[in-house]
């Protein structure tokens, strides 16, 4: 018996919904597909447009333990990652900031947030070998983050303005995001 062309891909599409739901394999391909739109990079928000942060009091614990303030890092650039590990572009994404932080953790201060508990933390970062941090907010994070889906990333100036306010995975290690980090270092 011969399939026509319309039965094979009504198969196709059947088996890629059931690979769909079943868990095992609904990530996987959730992340391959959420990889594919991380390829663009965030834009820049123009200058007459950036909102600027009303306060960094906010107070932060990183999965050993160690309590900071947001407020170590006014007058310096700031990178802020709301994620988690169950979530598909977030996990997306994770490489390319992986890749940006390795390059810039000494000169930009960057915070990857996540309210997942400590050990699911440890073993994902464990995991994918990745070299950053997590964070946990202690308090509420400044009202201007606003966070109600993630990934949320936001790039922060050195006066306290939000430069790129990305909701969705995007290439983060990508030249423009380079070249802009690059000139937010330069300004005074």
């Amino acid at each position: 018996m011969k399939l026509k062309k319309a039965q094979i891909k009504n198969i196709v599409f059947f088996v890629f919904i059931v690979l769909l739901i079943i868990p095992q394999t609904r990530q996987p391909i959730q992340v391959f597909l959420q990889k594919g739109l991380a390829l663009i990079p965030p834009s820049t928000i123009n200058e007459e447009n950036r909102q600027k942060i009303k306060t960094y009091n906010w107070r932060l614990e990183d999965v050993n333990g160690n309590q900071s303030n947001f407020s170590k890092s006014q007058g310096r650039v700031a990178l802020i990652n709301f994620w988690a590990t169950w979530c598909p572009p977030c996990i997306a994404e994770m490489s390319n900031l992986n890749e940006l932080y390795l390059d810039y953790s000494d000169k930009v201060d960057f915070y990857f947030v996540s309210n997942e508990d400590i050990e699911t933390l440890e073993q994902f970062l464990k995991k994918n070998k990745y070299a950053f941090n997590v964070h946990s907010s202690i308090t509420q994070y400044p009202s201007n983050f606003n966070v109600s889906s993630i990934p949320r990333t936001f790039l922060i100036d050195k006066k306290g303005n939000i430069v790129i306010d990305k909701t969705g995975a995007a290439n983060w290690n990508s030249d423009k995001v380079r070249n802009a980090i690059n000139k937010l270092l330069e300004e005074e």
